[in-house]
């Protein structure tokens, strides 16, 4: 662990993604943003040392569909961990908060059933701008790459607890 040179109280994860394999999983609706979050969450594993013949990407419909995904692919046992990429948007009916809480509450339920840890990179916004805002290009603030930096961090504080009991 190093120092975080703006914040000398917090200590900054030194993140080495070698060896790791992660699933990504990204919602085809509003792909305007997932495709964004997809590039991102590529970034933050590359910038980890997360090499991408590790990284293996899926397609599901919807947020909706995120958590049943992340179950098979946590399961399977070939990864380390999942990323789950998506984007709710809220509209005229409670369908936004329906899909959101249920998304959420099933990728919880997914990590504690699986002991694989699923990174949640799903949008729950007001509009399209803050959907945007939080997607952004490199440089900017984006979710999905977030995701992938935090995907090798919690892997990384796993891992030296899973050796000890084997």
């Amino acid at each position: 662990m190093a120092v975080d040179a703006e914040a000398p109280n917090r200590v900054a994860p030194v993140l080495d993604g070698s060896g790791m394999r992660i699933a990504v999983l990204c919602a085809r609706f509003n792909d305007l943003i997932t495709n964004r979050l997809l590039d991102g969450a590529r970034r933050g594993l590359g910038e980890a040392g997360v090499a991408d013949a590790d990284v293996t990407v899926a397609w599901v419909p919807g947020a909706f569909e995120l958590p049943f995904a992340a179950k098979a692919h946590a399961e399977s046992g070939r990864f380390d961990a999942v990323i789950v990429l998506g984007a709710v948007i809220r509209g005229e009916t409670t369908h936004y908060d329906i899909v959101g809480g249920e998304c959420a509450r099933g990728v919880q339920d997914v990590q504690l059933a699986t002991g694989v840890p699923v990174l949640f990179g799903v949008l729950t916004t007001e509009d399209l701008p803050q959907a945007l805002a939080r997607s952004e290009e490199p440089g900017g603030h984006n979710v999905g790459e977030e995701c992938g930096l935090g995907a090798v961090e919690v892997i990384g504080l796993i891992r030296p607890l899973r050796e000890k009991m084997a």
